[in-house]
């Protein structure tokens, strides 16, 4: 399979390249029509610089309904949608906006690729899809939301032990005071409130998606919901879940390396953006096999 270094050969030394971003753009098309050419279906990529060059705005956000609407104009939605998805994660309430509307237009029949990572909220939207196609180095995470870059979590069980704590002993007052005292009026009631939305979302997609059609469809989406929401089971909000655990937890996840050419054609794609994000200055892109795309540059 092509690696990053093949693609540079094959391309040429980019950084000599008189104009590398139409070089880059005209590959990453190709390799998409190439893949959505083996799958027979609709194929979107929504990847994320967050791995080569991490800031603000490279999350999921409210302005990639705009970039998914405009992809998604003129394909034929009864094949289907394959997501490629390569993403830190983001708010909440835009990943739950952004799925509602995929799975309205594609009647639910979505497919979920992770070539390498899908973060927080990008798990949650692979959770939302029928199928998850993983290979030996790809991982989802947590589901555990962060608040105004806290992890929630983290602020509950602090909470909770200064409060034990000083049950205990009032003199631990003193010790907490200074802790507590950094979080404004009602920030420990939303980080509650945003914990308790990831989980109702993530089983409900579960159970009307994955496993629709399973009679055990409640029990299965309650206890996987619980185990990727569970922050004594993930300990940290960065946790890498690769794909064996995946499957271990009960996710419908399928091994690309299971079909040779389907694993090159993912890959080659990955790779192309990945060294997109390397030498243009882009944050997010989200590209169509139709040709139809939107970035976010830095």
């Amino acid at each position: 399979m092509p690696t990053i270094a093949d693609l540079e050969t094959r391309l040429g030394e980019l950084a000599q390249a008189p104009n590398p971003e139409v070089l880059l753009g005209g590959f990453r098309a190709e390799s998409l029509k190439a893949l959505a050419k083996k799958t027979g279906r609709n194929v979107i990529a929504y990847y994320s610089s967050f791995m080569t060059r991490h800031e603000k705005g490279d999350d999921i956000t409210d302005l990639d309904l705009n970039a998914f609407m405009n992809v998604v104009h003129g394909m034929d939605r009864g094949k289907g949608l394959d997501l490629v998805l390569h993403t830190p994660g983001g708010g909440i309430t835009a990943t739950e906006q952004l799925v509602h509307y995929l799975r309205d237009i594609f009647q639910g029949d979505i497919r979920c690729i992770v070539p390498q990572a899908a973060f927080s909220a990008g798990t949650m939207i692979a959770c939302a899809a029928r199928e998850i196609l993983m290979g030996r180095q790809s991982c989802l995470g947590p589901i555990d939301p962060q608040y105004l870059g806290v992890p929630c979590h983290g602020v509950v069980e602090e909470f909770e032990s200064a409060a034990e704590q000083i049950r205990k002993d009032p003199a631990y007052l003193s010790v907490w005071r200074p802790i507590i005292e950094k979080y404004r009026p009602t920030f420990l009631g939303e980080c509650q409130k945003a914990i308790k939305l990831s989980n109702e979302l993530v089983r409900e997609w579960l159970k009307t998606g994955m496993f629709a059609s399973d009679p055990k469809r409640v029990a299965k989406a309650t206890k996987i919901t619980a185990t990727l929401g569970s922050h004594s089971y993930t300990k940290t909000h960065d946790r890498h879940i690769p794909a064996n655990e995946a499957i271990r937890l009960g996710l419908k996840v399928t091994m690309f390396e299971n079909d040779q050419e389907l694993q090159e054609l993912i890959l080659t794609v990955h790779h192309c953006f990945i060294l997109s994000f390397q030498h243009l200055k882009l944050l997010k892109v989200v590209l169509g096999d139709n040709g139809r795309q939107f970035m976010t540059r830095g």
